[in-house]
C-alpha cells in the first residue's frame, strides 16, 4: 500500500463521506439518550451529547458533528461549535461527574465558529472555561480525534487523561491554509504547509502529544465502519477497565501532568 502524505491525510480527514460522530455513537453506545441545550441560550447542533452504555458500562459521550450534506453542514456550521455547544458539553461533563460516569469525547472540527454572534455570546470564555473545568473533573476523560482537530475549538473537548487519534485524522493549532497564509502570505501553499506541520497521528504519537492511534486500514485495505467501530469499542472497554483502578486524585494528577509537560 502506498504511503500517504500528510496532505493525503488532510484530505481524508475532511472527506464528507467520513464516518460521522452520530454514526460512531450509534455503533458504540447502546440505549443512547441525547441531551440538548446549554441552559443559557440555545442548542448547538454541532455538538451531540448524552448518556448510554458501552457493553453495560454507563458513559457520557459527547462529540462534534459535521454534516454529510449541505443542509446538515449549514445546521452544524460545518462542525464548528458555538459557545452554546461548548457550554452544553461542559454541562454534560459536570452531570457525568455528579453521577460518576466516565466521559468520552469525539472531536472532529476545523475550529470553533468564528462569527460575530459567537464572539458576542462569549466563544473565548466558553472554550477557556471548558479547559479549566476539564482539567479538574473528578471522572476520567478519554478524547478521540476522529477527523479534523483544529485549534482551541478541538482542545475544548480534548483536555483528557488519554488522547487518541484515528489513523486518517489531523490535530493542529490551525489549518494548513491558515499556516501558509501566516508564514508565507500565500494560502495556496497549504499542501507544502501540511507536510511540515507535524499534524498527522504518527507524527503526534512520536512527539508524545497523543497516546494511541486507532487503525483505519489493515493489510487488505480500508476497514468498514462496522470493523472500525468494533475495534474502537474494544479499545475503549480496555481503557475504561484501567480507569476503574485509578483514584480521583490519580486521574486529576495524571491529566495535569499530561498537559504540563508541554
Amino acid at each position: 500500500m502506498t504511503k500517504k502524505t500528510a496532505n493525503d491525510i488532510v484530505q481524508l480527514a475532511r472527506d464528507s463521506n467520513r464516518i460521522t460522530t452520530r454514526e460512531m455513537i450509534d455503533g458504540l453506545v447502546d440505549n443512547f439518550i441525547e441531551c440538548h441545550g446549554d441552559r443559557y441560550y440555545g442548542d448547538d447542533k454541532a455538538v451531540v451529547g448524552g448518556i448510554g452504555f458501552i457493553e453495560s458500562r454507563p458513559v457520557t459521550i459527547i462529540g462534534i458533528q459535521k454534516g454529510q450534506t449541505l443542509e446538515e453542514n449549514v445546521q452544524t456550521k460545518f462542525g464548528s461549535p458555538t459557545p452554546e455547544g461548548y457550554r452544553k458539553a461542559l454541562r454534560l461533563m459536570k452531570q457525568a461527574e455528579k453521577f460518576k460516569r466516565p466521559v468520552i469525547t469525539l472531536v472532529n472540527t476545523p475550529g470553533a465558529f468564528c462569527g460575530i454572534e459567537a464572539e458576542e455570546r462569549g466563544e473565548g470564555e466558553a472554550i477557556a472555561k471548558n479547559l479549566y473545568e476539564m482539567s479538574q473533573l473528578q471522572v476520567p476523560i478519554l478524547s478521540i480525534l476522529t477527523g479534523e482537530g483544529g485549534s482551541g475549538g478541538a482542545l475544548a473537548l480534548a483536555v483528557a487523561n488519554d488522547v487518541w487519534m484515528m489513523e486518517n485524522s489531523i490535530y493542529s493549532i490551525l489549518s494548513p491554509e491558515g499556516f501558509a497564509s501566516i508564514l508565507w502570505k500565500d494560502s495556496s501553499r497549504a499542501l507544502e504547509a501540511a507536510e511540515i506541520m507535524k499534524l498527522t497521528a504518527p507524527d503526534l504519537k512520536k512527539l508524545g502529544v497523543i497516546d494511541k492511534i486507532i487503525k483505519e486500514t489493515d493489510e487488505i485495505g480500508d476497514l468498514s465502519n462496522a470493523q472500525l467501530i468494533g475495534q474502537l469499542k474494544q479499545e475503549i472497554l480496555k481503557q475504561l477497565d484501567y480507569y476503574k483502578t485509578c483514584s480521583i486524585s490519580e486521574l486529576q494528577d495524571q491529566r495535569y501532568e499530561r498537559f504540563r509537560k508541554f
